[in-house]
């Protein structure tokens, strides 16, 4: 059984198809990066696995339940993390996970047991007592995952989780996300940044308006494209691209360009390759 399974998953607002017939699984203890330009179907895609949109058409499985019919056994067993701050901004870190843990009808040593687990886990015991609007966007983070680890889930959802963080703190989530994996959680995360999706994710799925257009280990892919890359730059200014298997292929490339070659560069493949090899156009961009 896998953590996720979908089968021709669609949602349609008006005359839009946000996803269209996604066939995904996701394998239980790795890090699954759903990888795709904002609009590119990620978040309603999250939305739908963990109940809080129904499909157009399309059925899912998490940790077994239908999304649809068993909408409680779902939610039991996962943990979400929202793009946007989804906590009580008046409140403290710990007033808010005090909160979440009343909600699964914690008693309270228990709650008081796990909320203090959690904030020496997520490096928040000593934020515990301030309120959330206090908190620099990386801590507030943080408490958002503690938050939505308070009952144990077998499966988190990350939604854009370092979006709008600086490099340093972007890389101190990285390295909470990947203790999670290595403590047995596995995780679903949706995001625009190629180095994020190369430097966590065990797989890969690329999305592309609201279609699943590859699937695979970053390697894996980047061998179907080609592992090396040259990018020529003529008089003109205009860049061309062209990709190799290996560097000796690339270099006898390189040896036989003509003379107006202004600029060149070769370089390893990245996954940014990839997704413009497919789409014709950059994640920024799209």
């Amino acid at each position: 059984m896998e953590a996720i399974f979908t089968k021709q998953l669609s949602k349609q607002y008006g005359q839009i198809w946000a996803v269209k017939d996604l066939n995904l699984e996701v394998r239980h203890g790795e890090i699954f990066g759903f990888l795709g330009p904002n609009g590119a179907g990620k978040t309603t895609t999250i939305r739908m696995l963990t109940t809080l949109t129904k499909p157009t058409y399309g059925r899912a499985w998490v940790e077994g339940y239908d999304v649809i019919k068993e909408p409680d056994k779902v939610r039991a067993t996962i943990g979400v993390m929202q793009q946007h701050l989804s906590l009580d901004r008046d409140l403290t870190v710990r007033e808010n996970m005090i909160l979440r843990a009343r909600l699964h009808r914690f008693s309270r040593l228990e709650a008081e047991k796990r909320i203090n687990e959690l904030l020496e886990y997520t490096g928040l015991s000593e934020h515990a007592d301030r309120p959330i609007d206090t908190l620099s966007g990386g801590l507030q983070r943080r408490a958002m995952i503690a938050c939505s680890l308070i009952h144990r889930p077998k499966l988190l959802f990350l939604d854009e989780p370092t979006v709008g963080l600086d490099a340093h703190t972007r890389r101190r989530m990285w390295d909470l996300i990947r203790r999670l994996n290595a403590d047995g959680v596995t995780i679903f995360l949706t995001t625009h940044y190629i180095e994020e999706a190369e430097s966590l994710c065990h797989r890969v799925g690329i999305i592309h308006q609201g279609r699943l257009i590859a699937v695979g280990e970053p390697l894996e892919l980047r061998r179907k494209v080609g592992m090396y890359t040259v990018v020529t730059v003529k008089n003109n200014g205009n860049s061309h691209f062209m990709y190799f298997p290996d560097r000796e292929s690339a270099t006898k490339y390189v040896e036989g360009l003509p003379s107006d070659v202004k600029t060149i560069i070769v370089r390893e493949s990245s996954l940014e390759d990839i997704f413009v090899e497919l789409t014709g156009r950059s994640v920024e961009d799209s």
